[in-house]
């Protein structure tokens, strides 16, 4: 699978699962109580696997191979709870996403392929979300409200049988910044 990825300045690369058109509807119907937030379009509803940054075509070109080496089986997966990130200055908030074995696999697939193309080993936890908001200058109150709102949500499961290596413009592009370069169908 080739990326065919131009304008590396700008562009940055991460891998991904979709949530599915009628799970992010239900999703964009709890966007509410949190004046001045930047509400995620469902389009660009997705579950980061990896972030891997800006890279050049060459770079792209070896992650897409290590990434279509990835063995996983499809598997249910479903969005529960939520929470937000920035303590007590949030700057995200998100729904979680039921833990399931094969999910942490799936990331931890990705990261190795990650390594294998060179890439700097990732600092950060592992934290299965889909971001639901940005924030600025937000009511902290409010943001927990959210949280507490939503804390016991539970989507219907879906089958997660691909996942994607996504493009991201810095400034975004309208109401879904992120573009499908590859296509990995989970075996």
């Amino acid at each position: 699978m080739k990326c065919g990825i131009v304008h590396t300045m700008s562009l940055r690369l991460f891998a991904a699962l979709p949530v599915p058109p009628d799970t992010a509807r239900r999703l964009t119907a709890l966007q509410k109580g949190v004046p001045d937030a930047k509400w995620r379009p469902a389009s660009a509803m997705h579950i980061t696997l990896r972030f891997f940054g800006e890279l050049d075509e060459t770079r792209a070109e070896e992650l897409d191979h290590e990434l279509g080496q990835i063995r996983c089986k499809p598997f249910e997966i479903a969005v529960r709870g939520s929470g937000s990130f920035g303590r007590d200055d949030p700057h995200a908030i998100w729904l979680g996403i039921e833990p399931h074995p094969s999910l942490k696999l799936l990331a931890s697939a990705c990261e190795r392929a990650a390594r294998r193309a060179g890439l700097p080993p990732e600092r950060r936890n592992f934290i299965p979300h889909v971001t639901m908001a940005y924030l600025g200058h937000t009511d902290l109150e409010r943001v927990k409200a959210f949280e507490r709102r939503n804390a016991l949500f539970r989507s219907p499961d879906w089958i997660a049988d691909r996942f994607y290596l996504y493009s991201s413009w810095k400034g975004g592009r309208g109401d879904n910044p992120y573009q499908i370069e590859a296509e990995y169908p989970l075996a």
